[in-house]
């Protein structure tokens, strides 16, 4: 309903002015309007100029006042309509939308509910003019999507990545204007969205880079091309397809990318396919997992690194089991280790995601002999669980949590000499890795553990505090000039 009442009123405002232009060069008012009815008039492909062509029977004026009865009938012919019209972007989009769905062969919406929605979304305009920024409704839509996500138990973990989580991903993989970007698993379109948003934020010309993304899920699918949509980006290519099994293609051979960003979906199972159906381009996969047993992880990371460019960067989600467990995925590591692959390891805190509270990691990737001089042969680990702001039910990530990863990352991308920070970064070399057998576990390198609390035995028993720990905290009181024996008398 947003997405339709969004398409209505914008057209409307770009109908009445060619309307009003023609009756200016002295046409008729009705052979005005049989020149605004003219889809060819309406772009779909500039974002700049982003105007759907709305069919008579999607415009709003119609629904408010025509739509009383058959209600979700209505509406299902509406968006079909609207698709029709544009179907350079919206085509099969809303294939999955059905207002008359129904459950145990009840309507899940009545007439009156329906009616009731469509005279709230007509209390407010949502032309250009309307909006306090540019771009509300999708930051409107972004909001929808979370809270449902946050219902939707586990299923939100599906299609919605944290924003702090992809905001923190695009900042290490910074994307810059004249970038191809890509998403193999591209639920919502969170990543695409940001780095959108990081190249404007950064000064880029808006219009020189290109989106790209996969989902098999189709209803998810219609998520992301609505949400792209809604934040004024017409021209991304998503695709519906199984990310695995079916790459994107230009002109028939693989495509590639400047950057490749992703949270695919943890432990699932995969498909090699068949002789009728085989896997397209097996030669992505230098080590294969088994198909069963929920292995497919390394299999996301393997494609995403296949189709980097030879100076691009991947960042993606993972779970930790893949930083250490043995078999296939440990060959997959040592791949990655010994062609210098691997630039980063970011452990996360516990909790952030929807519909899992595993721990997870960041992988930060580069093809071979890509990443810089002062950096080839190391690794990075960081170990960031321990920094966040709980919540109820979500852990998150605060700014200053994001700037610390980011800030780590950068000194140890651009000094050859950074040590790391104590407990939390540190710089591992591909020898070392080898020796611990392509072990990657975080805190086996940058172990946060705090130190044991002192105990003394002497001083439970009789009383008074230890001298070796007013020592201990000698420098901070330094700091603020006090003499802690002003306070203390020594005892044996």
């Amino acid at each position: 309903m947003l997405f339709l009442k969004r398409a209505a009123d914008v057209f409307d405002v770009r109908y009445q002015q060619i309307v009003k232009d023609f009756i200016s060069k002295g046409l008729s008012e009705a052979d005005a309007k049989e020149k605004a009815n003219n889809p060819n008039r309406y772009t779909a492909t500039d974002s700049e100029a982003y105007t759907l062509f709305v069919p008579i029977q999607s415009r709003w004026s119609v629904i408010r006042d025509t739509f009383h009865d058959k209600i979700a009938n209505k509406l299902n012919i509406a968006l079909q309509s609207l698709a029709n019209a544009n179907q350079e972007v919206l085509q099969d989009v809303f294939e999955h939308i059905d207002f008359n769905r129904q459950v145990g062969g009840k309507s899940t919406l009545n007439d009156q509910q329906l009616r009731k929605l469509i005279d709230h979304f007509n209390e407010q305009p949502l032309r250009n003019e309307d909006l306090e920024f540019p771009d509300l409704l999708g930051a409107a839509y972004e909001y929808l999507i979370y809270y449902f996500a946050d219902s939707a138990g586990k299923k939100g973990g599906e299609f919605y990545t944290p924003r702090a989580v992809v905001k923190l991903m695009v900042r290490i993989a910074n994307p810059t204007e004249g970038m191809e970007i890509y998403d193999p698993c591209v639920g919502s379109g969170g990543m695409l969205i940001l780095s959108k948003q990081h190249i404007e934020e950064h000064g880029g010309n808006t219009r020189n880079f290109q989106l790209y993304g996969q989902d098999n899920n189709g209803g998810v699918w219609a998520i992301c091309k609505m949400n792209l949509l809604l934040h004024g980006i017409p021209n991304a290519r998503i695709e519906n397809d199984d990310t695995l099994m079916v790459p994107i293609k230009d002109g028939g051979k693989l495509k590639y990318y400047d950057r490749v960003l992703s949270n695919p979906p943890f432990s699932q199972n995969y498909s090699r396919g068949n002789n009728s159906n085989p896997m397209e381009f097996p030669d992505r996969f230098r080590q294969y997992c088994p198909t069963s047993g929920k292995k497919a992880d390394l299999m996301f990371a393997q494609h995403m690194l296949a189709v980097l460019k030879q100076d691009g960067i991947m960042a993606t989600v993972m779970p930790h089991g893949v930083l250490f467990r043995g078999g296939e995925e440990k060959n997959i590591r040592a791949l990655f280790i010994e062609e210098d692959n691997l630039e980063a390891v970011i452990g996360l805190p516990p909790q952030l995601f929807y519909g899992t509270g595993i721990p997870a990691c960041i992988l930060v990737m580069r093809p071979k002999a890509a990443k810089a001089s002062s950096t080839q042969g190391k690794v990075l680990f960081i170990n960031a669980d321990a920094e966040f702001q709980s919540g109820r039910a979500q852990n998150h990530l605060r700014p200053e949590h994001i700037e610390k990863i980011v800030s780590a990352y950068q000194e140890f991308t651009t000094n050859g000499d950074y040590a790391g920070i104590p407990n939390y970064a540190t710089v591992v070399t591909k020898a070392e890795l080898a020796e611990n057998d392509y072990n990657c576990n975080i805190r086996r390198y940058a172990d946060n553990t705090p130190p044991p609390e002192p105990q003394d035995v002497r001083a439970h028993l009789l009383g008074g505090i230890p001298k070796s720990e007013v020592e201990a905290k000698r420098e901070l009181f330094d700091a603020h000039g006090f003499d802690p024996m002003s306070l203390l008398q020594p005892r044996k």
